[in-house]
């Protein structure tokens, strides 16, 4: 009976342990709320700094970057502006740019970007800057004159 009563014992420590974590690592990624805020965010900055300075706050700085969240803004023909991420991407034309699968992302998010205005692309695959795995993404935009602003959230 002890033994019947140590093992659901040491079951149920197990269990909440496995939940304790798994609520950690959701919390080490940002959500689609946080994403939204930070987009937001960006947005007033680039009114109140000028796009110049914005930019370059979003590719260099660390006000706009929390854990895998992060921002990225393209002109509405696929020229990467400013890139939280990866630096690199910044002055180069990717539009054309497929993921694994072969989904254009960029030209996917202009689209929400230029049809909507503001709203949450479909999903695609990019490398996660955190963990550097590959995940599947979606990206809230809103367009901001002839750009858009965009923060994704890794799933």
């Amino acid at each position: 009976m002890k033994r019947m009563l140590f093992s659901r014992s040491l079951w149920v420590a197990i269990l909440i342990a496995f939940f304790a974590l798994g609520a950690a690592h959701a919390s080490d990624q940002g959500s689609a709320a946080e994403a939204e805020a930070m987009v937001k965010k960006a947005v007033a900055h680039i009114k109140t700094n000028g796009a110049e300075k914005s930019y370059e706050e979003f590719t260099n700085g660390t006000s706009f970057k929390d854990r895998d969240l992060y921002i990225s803004v393209y002109d509405l023909k696929g020229n990467n502006l400013a890139h939280g991420s990866n630096p690199k991407l910044v002055g180069k034309n990717l539009m054309g740019l497929k993921d694994p699968e072969g989904v254009e992302f960029i030209k996917m998010i202009t689209a929400v970007a230029v049809e909507k205005g503001k709203g949450w692309s479909g999903q695609y695959k990019f490398i996660n800057p955190v963990t550097k795995v590959m995940q599947s993404k979606a990206i809230y935009v809103e367009r901001v004159a002839d750009t858009w602003v965009g923060v994704g959230i890794y799933k």
